[in-house]
């Protein structure tokens, strides 16, 4: 198969970051429910074919036996890139061999030149190993040859099946629609856990709170599909076309950093956060109140110093421009804004908390009432 050395561009991944969540939230936003007649999506359809077409995926959501075709096809060209990585070496450590004996042989001639003793004999052996070298240079240029035609035969063979395909695909679609009925009940998807309600927050600063860090932890959400598909590009160009990235694992996992730190005062809102609760889960809901106010001392310490401390990293890393260490060479300050930012919306959520706590201590009383939203 063909190498591929695309290398994702810094201002696609940051405008990547920012523009999919946005989009996502969108659509997510405008989505309807599905029509239930509708027993197949030719959009779907498509999308399948660009995505995960060299394996049959598009004619397996279309129930057809040649999904069979692509499968064994991706099967021979995972078994032949093996093929051709063993043939590469092999032809990299014939090319060595063969530039070690002629160095060998210039300097067994610069040595007869100059009538050092025993150099004759070393200019002979040198010439026997290029010799024996030469030959073995070939088997190996024929084999990495032979193999990389294979692998471009079957990648060509794939490549029409696809195209074929492509132009196929509306008819294939219409005609499994009418081999298939429609169900006569859709999907009803059970019951699940409500979404935060920001209008029961009593005012308008635990609304504005909790609105802020429920969109900074939608947004950052989606990442997680951003994160699906470049592994998925990562494997394919590895697996598929021997062509591993400097840029997929580090983009994605500087990517997590910052979901990780922005999504902070998201799950400390819904109360996802690890503690140990063995004693708390017992108290009654003044005790709760008055533990929470207490170790809320803590939190704030940490979250202070954390603000500090990553402001400064910030700024510094702004300051020159700072990148990654690697060949891709990423920006690290807007990686390094994520510290400041996420201790920011941590500590937001924490005042939030800390006001309910009071309130609570104060009247008890407000969280049966319904006017105070407990998060314990």
């Amino acid at each position: 198969m063909p190498e591929i050395n695309f290398v994702l561009p810094h201002w696609l991944y940051w405008a990547g970051l920012v523009l999919f969540p946005l989009t996502a939230m969108v659509l997510f936003r405008k989505a309807k429910p599905s029509d239930t007649n509708v027993t197949l999506s030719l959009p779907l359809a498509y999308f399948l074919l660009l995505t995960g077409g060299f394996i049959g995926v598009h004619r397996l959501y279309l129930k057809s036996i040649l999904t069979l075709v692509f499968v064994t096809l991706f099967c021979s060209v995972l078994a032949v890139n093996v093929e051709v990585r063993q043939a590469r070496n092999d032809l990299s450590s014939a090319l060595n061999d063969i530039q070690l004996a002629e160095l060998k042989l210039q300097r067994a001639e610069k040595a007869v030149q100059k009538g050092r003793r025993n150099a004759e004999a070393k200019l002979a052996h040198a010439q026997e190993q290029l010799q024996q070298a030469q030959p073995l240079l070939k088997q190996a240029q024929e084999s990495s040859d032979n193999w990389n035609l294979v692998a471009n035969l079957l990648g060509a063979a794939i490549l029409l099946f696809l195209i074929v395909d492509a132009f196929l695909l509306p008819l294939l679609v219409k005609q499994r629609r009418e081999q298939e009925t429609a169900p006569t009940e859709g999907f009803h998807c059970p019951a699940v856990e409500s979404e935060y309600d920001d209008a029961r927050e009593p005012n308008a600063f635990y609304r504005f709170t909790s609105r802020l860090n429920g969109l900074a932890g939608e947004f950052v959400a989606y990442w997680s599909v951003i994160a699906v598909f470049v592994y998925y590009y990562e494997v394919i160009a590895r697996y598929v076309f021997n062509s591993p990235t400097n840029w997929a694992h580090e983009s994605m996992f500087l990517m997590f950093g910052m979901q990780y730190l922005i999504a902070g005062g998201f799950v400390l809102r819904e109360g996802g956060h690890v503690r140990v609760d063995v004693l708390y889960n017992y108290m009654s809901v003044r005790w709760k109140a008055i533990s929470d106010i207490l170790t809320s001392v803590f939190f704030f310490i940490f979250m202070f110093a954390l603000l500090g401390t990553g402001w400064i990293f910030f700024h510094d890393s702004y300051s020159v421009s700072e990148v990654s260490f690697t060949e891709w060479a990423i920006q690290y300050w807007p990686i390094k804004f994520a510290l400041p930012l996420g201790a920011a919306l941590l500590i937001l959520q924490g005042l939030s908390q800390l006001m309910k706590d009071i309130a609570i201590l104060i009247n008890p009383q407000a969280v049966q009432d319904g006017s105070l939203r407990s998060e314990s």
